[in-house]
């Protein structure tokens, strides 16, 4: 998908809203103001287009047959996979293994290296972190008796490095942290995370799935032996997802799931696995979402990954200014917007998080209110759950505008 022109400083791209068709949608007789992108980005027309595609004209299944339909639907698979490793600069495609989700990709990884962690091993993880970057972790450390260890964060929501370095030992095997948290918005120093992992040894596994798409994510330039993420957060379809890991890595992983595809020889009684990444893709797999995710990554580079930040910054700054026009307001995170993505998170003592994002959708404005999926994290902010605002490519300062508007409308409701 083409989109011409270059983009306007904080107020998005000329016509670009009209490439996602959603947005045309009116919602309490008001237009949509899109602000959940962080939950899942909206589909432009060109995948919607090309999973329809896929099921008029293919929709067959992949490796599996040698006719026509099996053979531009195995293409169409493996272009994905390809077009994922160039988009984040994995050491090579056969190093992406396909998955349905960010979650399920860490999941992959907590079984599949179970075999090499024993009791007092320890894995270093944050305050910050989604469940999805805990819970396989609790789960493994039942199994195991290895012990989970969490980098704390400042009150300004920035990791506290000092006490990262206190907290990596010897016993550290592993460390897994998100890029860019879902409710602080803080761009984690991975690459410095990274160094300081593997000069004490240990492995370093990264939660991209709200930085991939958002800005240039490179494993490379990381310095990072695991990354995951999701297509669904980069304006791709739902049901895919991907791990990409250094080579060694996935040999030594044992795979999660048996069945089809992921063999080399099965007898009655033993079986052989395929080399990766096909020993990790057991069964039939999402090959319609495989298909439409390169429209997305066309998008996205039209764009440009850094102009996209760029508008996702400048957004972000406009959207803590007025935020901060609101008395009593607290927004969570880095007051420096250099060093959030493109999301904020924030509480009004006035009006709880559920009745602020049921009133804002009455203004036809979408957030998100709870606790996004990290309990821990706002336990140590101090509140049960806050409202949230996370933009894409497609959002504006008007839509900013409308977000300030719906929160005074909210606030109004309740002092009547």
């Amino acid at each position: 998908m083409s989109v011409e022109g270059k983009p306007r400083r904080t107020t998005g791209w000329s016509g670009l809203g009209d490439h996602f068709p959603t947005l045309g949608r009116t919602i309490n007789a008001h237009r949509l103001v899109y602000l959940d992108t962080a939950a899942t980005a909206q589909k432009p027309e060109g995948v919607i287009a090309a999973e329809q595609e896929y099921y008029r004209s293919t929709n067959a299944n992949v490796h599996r047959g040698i006719h026509t339909l099996a053979e531009e639907a195995t293409a169409a698979y493996e272009n994905c996979r390809h077009r994922v490793a160039g988009l984040i600069s994995a050491p090579s495609a056969e190093s992406v293994v396909i998955t349905r989700n960010a979650t399920a990709a860490i999941n992959l990884v907590a079984r599949g290296l179970e075999h090499t962690f024993k009791a007092g091993d320890e894995i270093l993880l944050t305050e910050m972190e989604h469940h999805a970057n805990l819970v396989p972790w609790i789960m493994l450390a039942n199994r195991t008796g290895i012990r989970l260890r969490h980098i704390p964060i400042t009150d300004e929501g920035l990791l506290d490095l000092d006490r990262m370095t206190q907290l990596l030992t010897p016993r550290t095997r592993l460390v897994s942290l998100v890029h860019v948290s879902n409710v602080l918005g803080t761009i984690n120093p991975v690459r410095e995370v990274a160094e300081a992992a593997h000069a004490a040894g240990a492995r370093i596994l990264v939660d991209a799935a709200q930085s991939v798409g958002h800005m240039p994510v490179s494993m490379e330039d990381l310095g990072v032996d695991m990354l995951v993420f999701s297509a669904h957060k980069c304006y791709g379809p739902m049901g895919l997802g991907f791990l990409a890991a250094r080579p060694e890595i996935l040999e030594e992983m044992e795979p999660m799931e048996g069945g089809g595809e992921m063999i080399n020889e099965v007898f009655l009684d033993r079986a052989t696995w395929a080399e990766p990444p096909l020993k990790f893709e057991a069964g039939t797999p999402n090959v319609a979402a495989a298909a439409a995710f390169p429209p997305a990554l066309d998008l996205l580079e039209d764009l440009g990954l850094d102009a996209v930040r760029s508008h996702e910054r400048e957004l972000t700054d406009y959207a803590l200014d007025r935020l901060g026009e609101i008395d009593g307001l607290v927004v969570f995170g880095p007051h420096d917007p250099s060093l959030r993505g493109g999301l904020v998170a924030f509480h009004d003592p006035e009006v709880h998080p559920h009745d602020m994002a049921t009133l804002l959708d009455q203004a036809g404005v979408a957030v998100r209110a709870g606790h996004h999926c990290a309990q821990p994290l706002h336990r140590r902010l101090g509140v049960v759950a806050t409202t949230r605002a996370s933009f894409g490519v497609y959002s504006t300062n008007e839509d900013i505008d409308a977000l300030i508007e719906a929160i005074r409308f909210a606030r109004r409701y309740f002092q009547s």
